[in-house]
């Protein structure tokens, strides 16, 4: 992003309009922070828990019919997984669902029974339903603001990740392009 003439600024803000005028354009993609930061409470948190496991010997990806339960190889570990836990904000991990997730996941691939340093991890996928993918104009006494939303692909981020943010980049594109060109001036 660097090369092309944007860069990347971490900072906490609690309103978008805070970034005006430094920004010509800003992207949002806050997720879950969007229910405040763009006042949108349609976005919620979908709880997942995996087990991280060290079981070199499994090579193979293996999913059940729903998607719930799987066993992911990595290059250092295997990720077992999960849960959907739609409005859960816990991000502590339960030992209830480590047991399940185990369980589960030894009854499609047995040797996992051998699998040593269990590891548990917990985060929070934002959801909506339908991700906000679009432009929206703040206006604040005669100034403007384009602000490209891009938030709430829940636990499908993964599988649509590339479609959606080609089309935010053509969404910022457009909302540069409008910049660049002049508004015609009425002649009345």
């Amino acid at each position: 992003i660097k090369g092309s003439g944007g860069w990347t600024l971490t900072r906490q803000i609690e309103d978008l309009w805070e970034l005006h005028p430094s920004f010509d354009v800003v992207v949002n993609c806050s997720g879950l922070g969007s229910r405040q930061l763009a006042g949108d409470s349609k976005i919620f948190p979908v709880r997942g828990q995996v087990l991280q496991v060290q079981a070199p010997w499994v090579e193979h990806f293996i999913r059940d019919g729903s998607g719930l339960t799987y066993i992911y190889p990595g290059t250092s570990h295997v990720t077992l997984g999960g849960t959907r836990q739609k409005g859960d904000w816990n991000l502590s991990p339960d030992a209830e669902n480590s047991r399940e997730i185990l369980s589960r996941c030894c009854a499609l691939e047995p040797s996992l029974h051998g699998a040593c340093n269990i590891r548990e991890k917990v985060g929070l996928r934002p959801y909506r339903p339908g991700v906000r993918l679009q432009t929206e104009l703040l206006a604040r006494d005669g100034l403007r603001l384009p602000v490209v939303h891009h938030y709430g692909h829940g636990s499908g981020g993964i599988s649509v990740h590339w479609g959606t943010a080609l089309e935010a980049a053509r969404l910022v594109s457009e909302c540069v392009h409008a910049l660049r060109t002049p508004t015609p001036k009425s002649k009345l």
